[in-house]
Parts: C-alpha cells; structure tokens; sequence
C-alpha cells in the first residue's frame, strides 16, 4: 500500500505494521490473493443492519443489503431512488491488479450500465456528480434498532421497538422472518435454541390488551408501508420476547436472525436477535395482600321453635349443642397489606426469609445485603437502605427463616414457618408486659406462665405460589424483575395440651428484584 494512504491494511508478512487489527460491520475491504489458485474466504459474525456514514467529498467503498439468492441489477436497484440514480457514479472491481481509467470499471454513470448485479457481499465504489448530495439509500426501506449491535433482549428486557420507513414514492410490503442461528465457530458455544418471540398488534380497548402473533422459526410476518411522507410510511413493530418459554438456566444463550426482505426482491437486511435466561439471585421485596381469612363460627342445633338446643347439665353448666365449626374462607372489608423480604441465592438454593434487611456499600467498596448494620460501610451509611417488615418477630440476631420446602422461581412455590415464641414480649400481641394479668407471670411476679395460660405460641406457615404469567403481550413479555402469584398462609395457636387452632388466610402477592447481590452477608 502507497505512503499516506488512507487504507487500513492488514498483511501476512510480519515485516509490514498492521493498521487493521480487526474486522468491523458495515464496512468494505478489499483482498489481494496473492496466490495463483482462487481462495474461498468464509467469515462468520453477527448480521448488522445498514448504517454508512456517506462522504460527499470523494469515493465511498460500500455494498449494498441485497438478497443472497437472487441480486438485482442496478437498474431496478436504483428506479425507486430516481435523485441517487440521476446523481451517482458506481465502480466495480473486477479482480486482478488496479489501473487508473481501468480498474475498478464504471457501471453506472454518464452512460449506465444498468445490468451488473447488486451481488451481496461485493462492495462498490460510489461517488455522487453533487457535492451536496447525501445519500440515504440502500434500499426501499430503512431498518432501524433501539441499539446499533443488534436486537439483544439481554437478561432484563421483555420487548424491543424496530422502526421500519419506506424510503420510496410507492408502498412496501415487507416481510419478517426468524430464522435460526448457523453453527458456531470452534470454542464458541452454539445458542440454546432460537429466542421464544411476539409480534405486539393492536390494542384491544375493551379488555384493555394487546393482540400478539408468535413469531416462530420460520414463520413470518408482513407489514405494508404507505409512499414516503405519507401517513404509516413509518412504522414501528414492537417484539416481545415470552421468557416463560426459555425453559434453560440462568444465564443461557439465545439467538437467531430476523429477515426483512421486501416484495420487490430489492433488499434483504438481517439482524440478530439474541436473549440470556434471566438469573433469580438476589434481594427481592414486595406485598402480599390478604382478602380472604379463614372463619371460626360454631353451628348449634336448633329446637322446634327455632331455639338453641340445650345439653345435659353438667358441673359446668349446660352449653348449647354444637353442631360443627364453619371455618371457611370469607373476604375481608379491605386487604390486608404484608411487606415481604426475600433473598435468593440461586447458587446455594438457599432462599431466605426476612425481618429487615440492609443494602448498601459494605466494609470494602462493594454493594453488600446484609442482615446487620455493621456489615455496612460506616463513612457510606447515608446512602445506605433498611428494609423491615412490621408484621413478622423482631430478633437482635435477625436470623433469616430458611425455607422448609419448595423453590424459589416460575411455576413453583416456595415455604417457610416462622414461630412466635409464646413468651416473645417484643413480638408476641398477647403479651402487655407492664399489665399483671398479660405479662405471662404468676402471681409472684417471677415465676413464667405455661404456654396458653396468658399467651400462645403462634405458628405461620407461609407458602408463595408463583403463578406463571397471563396468556397475553403485556404479562408474557413483562420484566423479569417482577414476580407474583398467589400467598397462602395458615396461623395455628397453641395453648395447652392439645389446644391448638388454625386461621387461614389468602390472597396475591407481587416482589420485585432490587438487587441482583447473590449472597446475603450474615455477619461482618
């Protein structure tokens, strides 16, 4: 390559400096084999979608998005661009050494050429007759992205907006594919499968929903766009991505390519679409809400007069005859709110159940959840954050309460039992410490009561259902940082002997992810 060329080169002798350390997207090079036998180069990355930065000022070394199957010429590439077409010089290199005046040779120009192909893959000098012409063509219709690498969905988003705009005088009809990922190269590991995708349509204002079309591999869907500068000439298509289909762990790869092609056979853009199976790891807060607790109303037999029926006198008395207990589920006037506090080390499957918790910079610089103040950086206490939940027995350890079943993800359930000590007189609502006959003391003030003669000792057992999301666009796609389901809870009490009654209790719950810290620091 001459002196002060503007070409990045790279070359196989180690006696040249290399300028070219890598191959970027949307970008042209030109190969020199130096052999005497043709070489066949394959080069496996990501698709990007078009995005030249167009010089007015001299050459531009580019290709052109066409189909791989079947290339137009240049004479039907450029008739819907009639201002590119007028205004536009095109060489091609045809191989063998370059010459001024001969190679690379104009195909389109003063006098066109028009039948060369727009092959995919080979790039093309271009160069506009106008100095102030920009251009914005290559293609009938534009393909832009939220994020310029591609449609990555990651392991938090659940949709992606794509803006498709005709960029020519008559209207489009595009077409959209899923096709799957090709082999991975040697070392790489090969995508799980292809991302599980929607289409978002229309919004239903009578059930306030959006309509949805999966997009399959090998499916497509089309869009048709109005003449540039009219109304739904662009268009934005909203996908989503149902991540309770992604049945692999955490942190699993997804990955296909999506195929915009339009009718006219002019174009053929295609994009990856990746997605990684969200992690459950971390600290998880929210409220259950309770509207429905379990009734204890006794049934009595009744007389012919409708009277309650008396039964034989005792020393005790004559109670009333009981016919049975009705102990079932009523709604409550308003629901009941109860902050929960999870932690889910999905690595140690450890799942945990919180009083309180604290969040923030630990003793070194790094973000800490920790179940003691003193875990935390005293000179960064400001920013710092504590959690509690007033519903659940104060402890100065505040020991967690591990589960005693299930797990912690969609489709299962998860348990704990958490035991309010009868004599807890932090904790305990049947205790009044500085009241004699609710202090849990005899007589002498001294001497601690049985269980069930002042206080009882209660027993909840607490079980989450995570239910997996509603069968529409909005719950299929929502984020993977919020999860609910159904709470359950049954309170027992437990007096003396076998003295022990029952309570439950029903309703929703909703938690939310807000740290992704997989380890909850216990002590410092």
């Amino acid at each position: 390559m001459a002196a002060n060329s503007q070409w990045a080169v790279w070359n196989r002798s180690s006696a040249v400096s290399d300028t070219l350390t890598q191959l970027i997207g949307n970008a042209a090079y030109l190969v020199n084999n130096t052999g005497t036998a043709d070489y066949v180069w394959n080069v496996t990355g990501k698709p990007v979608a078009p995005n030249y930065q167009w010089s007015t000022l001299g050459l531009n070394f580019l290709g052109f998005p066409t189909p791989a199957g079947a290339a137009p010429r240049f004479s039907q590439f450029l008739a819907p661009a009639p201002a590119f077409k007028d205004s536009v010089e095109i060489y091609r290199y045809p191989g063998g050494d370059l010459a001024p005046g001969s190679n690379p040779v104009k195909i389109v120009g003063p006098v066109p050429l028009f039948n060369a192909f727009v092959n995919r893959g080979e790039a093309f000098w271009i160069r506009s007759t106008d100095p102030t012409y920009f251009n914005h063509y290559y293609g009938p219709v534009d393909v832009s992205l939220q994020t310029g690498t591609g449609v990555d969905f990651g392991d938090r988003l659940g949709t992606y907006s794509v803006r498709l705009k005709n960029n020519t005088a008559t209207a489009q009809t595009i077409t959209l594919s899923l096709l799957d990922s090709e082999a991975a190269p040697a070392g790489l590991a090969r995508p799980f499968g292809t991302p599980p995708l929607l289409v978002r349509g229309a919004y239903d204002i009578t059930n306030q929903i959006y309509a949805s079309t999966v997009l399959a591999t090998g499916s497509s869907q089309k869009f048709t766009l109005a003449p540039f500068g009219q109304t739904g000439s662009d268009l934005q298509v909203v996908l989503g991505l149902n991540r309770s289909a992604m049945l692999a762990p955490a942190g699993q790869l997804f990955g296909g390519i999506l195929r915009f092609t339009d009718a006219g056979g002019l174009s053929q853009i295609d994009v990856p679409v990746t997605a990684t199976v969200a992690g459950t790891s971390g600290l998880w807060v929210g409220d259950a809400n309770v509207t429905q607790i379990g009734q204890y109303l006794k049934n009595y037999e009744l007389d012919a007069d409708g009277h309650p029926t008396l039964s034989p006198v005792t020393s005790k008395g004559a109670p009333y005859v009981s016919t049975g207990v009705t102990t079932a589920l009523g709604a409550v006037a308003k629901p009941m709110p109860l902050r929960l506090i999870l932690h889910n080390d999905a690595a140690g499957q450890k799942v945990s159940l919180l009083q309180r918790v604290f969040v923030g910079t630990g003793l070194g610089s790094n973000l800490v959840v920790a179940t003691r103040e003193s875990s935390l950086n005293a000179a960064s206490i400001g920013s710092a954050h504590r959690i509690s939940a007033a519903h659940l027995p104060f402890a100065l350890t505040n020991t967690p309460w591990a589960k005693t079943a299930g797990a912690f993800g969609l489709g299962t359930n998860v348990s704990f039992d958490v035991t309010l000590d009868y004599n807890d007189h932090a904790s305990n609502p049947f205790l009044h410490t500085f009241h004699p006959d609710h202090d849990n003391l005899k007589a002498d003030f001294r001497t601690v009561e049985d269980v069930g003669v002042e206080s009882y000792t209660v027993v909840r057992h607490i079980t989450l259902v995570f239910t997996p999301p509603a069968q529409d666009f909005t719950s299929l796609t929502a984020s993977t940082d919020t999860y609910g389901g159904d709470y359950a809870e049954v309170m027992t009490f437990h007096g003396q002997g076998d003295q022990v009654r029952s309570f439950n209790m029903t309703g929703r719950f909703l938690l939310k992810n807000i740290s992704t810290v997989p380890t909850l620091t216990t002590s410092n």
